[in-house]
C-alpha cells in the first residue's frame, strides 16, 4: 500500500447535539423552582415571550358594577350591617357620646383592639399586610457580634473575636484551629485562646466550642454542674453512645442512680446551640404529578398545573415590528428571538408530556404499592421504564430527577420507586430492596428486650416467612443505612430503659 496523500469521499452517520437540543435536555432535569427561574430570565430577555395567565373570572365592568339594593335588606335587616358606635360617630363627624350616650367608654375600648380603619377594621377594608409585623431574622453572627461589643473593650480582642465568629459553623462550633487563626491575625495562640475563653460565655451557651464534650462542658459549667464525675462522663461519651452503662459506671465511679441522673442532665443540653439561629427558609416540597383514585377505580395521573410555567409567543408584535424595521441587526435579533420563543414553548410542552408519560408508567408498575403499601413495592429500574415507554434510560433519569409525585400513600420523590431486586428463595417473583428494608425495620421495632434479633436471625426470618434470599451482610448494610444500631447496642439500650 502506497503511503501517498489522496482525497477520499465517505458517507457516515453521526448524532450531533445542537445547542437547542442540549438546552431541551437540561430542561428535563430542572426542578419546578429552577424551571420557573429559567423562564423568568427568558421573559426578561426575549420581548416576544409572554406569560400565559388564567382567564379573568369577571370583566372590569362587572367588578365595578354597584350592588343592587334590596328594599327588605335596606329597611329591615339594616341593623345587622351597621358598624360600631365609633364608626357611626366618625361618619357623622361627631362624638360617640352625642350619638350613643350609653356606649361611651365601651365601643372605644373594643375598637382600639381592632385593626385601624383602612387596614381591615372598617367594613370593606383591606386586610393588613402581615409581612409588616414579622420581625427580621437575626443571624448567629450578628447576635454574637452585639454581645462581643459589650464583653470586650480592646479593639485587638474584638478583631480576634470577630474572626472567631466568622469561623463558626451552623452548629455554633469553631471550625478553624487556634494556631491557624493566630497565624492569620499575626498574634500568638495564647492570645486567641484567652479571647476564646471570654466569648464562650455568650448566648446561646455552648457556642465557640471545638468538640461536643467541650460544648456540653460549657453548658454544664454555666449551670454550675461540672463536677469531676460529670467531667469524667464527658470524657467517655463513646461509651454513652454504645450504651455500655455498666462499664461506664465502673470507669467513672458512679452507681446506677447517679449515672441515670447524670445522663438525664446530658439529654437536657443542646449539642448544637447554633441551630436556633438557622435563618434559612424552609422550602415546601410541591409535587409535580398528582395521583388519585378515579370514580371507576383506576388511577388518575395528572400534572400539577399550578407549578407549570406557561408562555406564549406574541406573533402579532413580531409581525408588526418586523414589517417596520429596516436595520439588518434588528431583523436578525427579531428572528433569533422568535425562534427562541418558539423553541421554549415547544420544549416546555414536550417536557410536561414526557414527565406525564414516565409518571404514568411508574404508577402502572407500582400499582401494588399504591394499593397495599411499601411491602408490595416492586423492583423497578430505569431500563424497565425506558423500554416500556420507548425512551432512553438517560431521558428517564433526567425526568425523575428533582421531581415529586403525590399519591394516596404520601409524597415521594420519583427516584424512590426505582429499587434493586432481591431474588426469591422459592423461585417466585423478586422482591424490592426498599420492601426488604421496610420489613427489617418492622422486625427490629417489634423485637422483645430479652429476644434481640441478630443479623443472621433476621436473614433467616426473611427467608422462612417471605422467601427472601438475603445474606447476613446485606441485612447489616440495610440496617446501617437506616441508622439502626447493632444487636449488641440495642440490647444494652433496652436493658437501660427497663432499669
Amino acid at each position: 500500500m502506497a503511503l501517498t496523500p489522496r482525497l477520499d469521499i465517505r458517507q457516515t452517520q453521526s448524532l450531533t447535539l445542537t445547542p437547542q437540543l442540549m438546552a431541551s435536555i437540561r430542561l428535563l432535569q430542572l426542578s419546578h423552582l429552577e424551571l420557573s427561574a429559567f423562564v423568568d430570565a427568558e421573559l426578561l430577555r426575549n420581548p416576544l415571550l409572554e406569560r400565559e395567565d388564567g382567564p379573568e373570572t369577571d370583566t372590569p365592568l362587572e367588578r365595578e358594577r354597584p350592588e343592587e339594593i334590596d328594599p327588605y335588606r335596606d329597611v329591615v335587616d339594616h341593623a345587622s350591617h351597621l358598624g360600631s358606635a365609633v364608626t357611626i360617630a366618625n361618619s357623622l363627624d361627631t362624638e360617640v357620646a352625642n350619638v350613643f350616650p350609653e356606649q361611651t367608654g365601651q365601643d372605644s375600648v373594643s375598637q382600639a383592639s381592632m385593626w385601624p380603619e383602612g387596614k381591615g377594621g372598617g367594613l370593606g377594608g383591606e386586610a393588613p399586610d402581615l409581612d409588616q409585623y414579622v420581625p427580621s431574622v437575626v443571624s448567629l453572627g450578628a447576635h454574637l457580634a452585639e454581645q462581643v461589643g459589650m464583653i470586650l473593650k480592646s479593639p485587638a480582642e474584638r478583631l480576634i473575636a470577630q474572626n472567631l465568629i466568622d469561623n463558626l459553623d451552623e452548629r455554633g462550633y469553631l471550625a478553624a484551629e487556634i494556631g491557624q487563626i493566630a497565624e492569620q491575625l499575626g498574634t500568638t495562640s495564647e492570645t486567641v485562646e484567652a479571647v476564646l475563653l471570654k466569648v464562650q460565655g455568650c448566648d446561646p451557651v455552648g457556642v465557640f466550642a471545638r468538640t461536643l464534650p467541650e460544648c456540653l462542658a460549657i453548658q454544664l459549667r454555666d449551670k454550675d454542674r461540672l463536677d469531676p464525675m460529670m467531667a469524667a462522663l464527658l470524657d467517655n461519651l463513646d461509651m454513652v453512645a454504645s450504651h455500655d452503662l455498666m462499664a461506664l459506671g465502673r470507669r467513672i465511679g458512679a452507681d446506677r442512680d447517679d449515672l441515670s441522673d447524670m445522663l438525664a442532665e446530658l439529654r437536657a443540653l443542646d449539642p448544637r446551640p447554633g441551630r436556633a439561629f438557622d435563618g434559612a427558609p424552609v422550602q415546601a416540597v410541591v409535587p409535580d404529578v398528582l395521583v388519585r383514585r378515579s370514580p371507576r377505580g383506576d388511577w388518575q395521573i395528572e400534572l400539577n398545573t399550578d407549578i407549570l410555567p406557561r408562555v406564549l409567543v406574541n406573533r402579532v408584535y413580531y409581525a408588526t415590528v418586523s414589517g417596520r424595521t429596516r436595520d439588518p441587526g434588528e431583523k436578525s435579533f427579531l428572528v433569533d428571538a422568535f425562534n427562541t420563543a418558539n423553541w421554549l414553548a415547544k420544549s416546555l410542552d414536550q417536557r410536561a408530556q414526557t414527565i406525564l408519560k414516565v409518571a404514568t408508567e411508574i404508577v402502572r408498575q407500582q400499582d401494588g404499592f399504591l394499593t397495599h403499601g411499601v411491602a408490595h413495592l416492586r423492583p423497578m429500574t430505569l431500563k424497565m421504564v425506558a423500554n416500556a415507554i420507548e425512551m432512553h434510560e438517560s431521558t428517564v433519569s433526567r425526568v425523575t430527577a428533582n421531581k415529586y409525585i403525590a399519591t394516596p400513600r404520601g409524597l415521594y420523590e420519583m427516584k424512590y420507586f426505582f429499587t434493586t431486586a432481591l431474588g426469591s428463595a422459592s423461585g417466585g417473583e423478586d422482591h424490592s430492596a426498599e420492601a426488604v428494608r421496610h420489613r427489617i425495620r418492622q422486625l427490629i421495632e417489634a423485637e422483645a428486650p430479652d429476644a434481640i434479633l441478630s443479623d443472621d436471625t433476621i436473614a433467616e426470618i426473611l427467608k422462612r416467612e417471605q422467601a427472601i434470599d438475603v445474606a447476613r451482610r446485606t441485612v447489616a448494610k440495610y440496617r446501617e443505612a437506616m441508622n439502626i444500631p447493632s444487636s449488641v447496642v440495642r440490647r444494652r439500650r433496652k436493658k437501660a430503659q427497663m432499669a
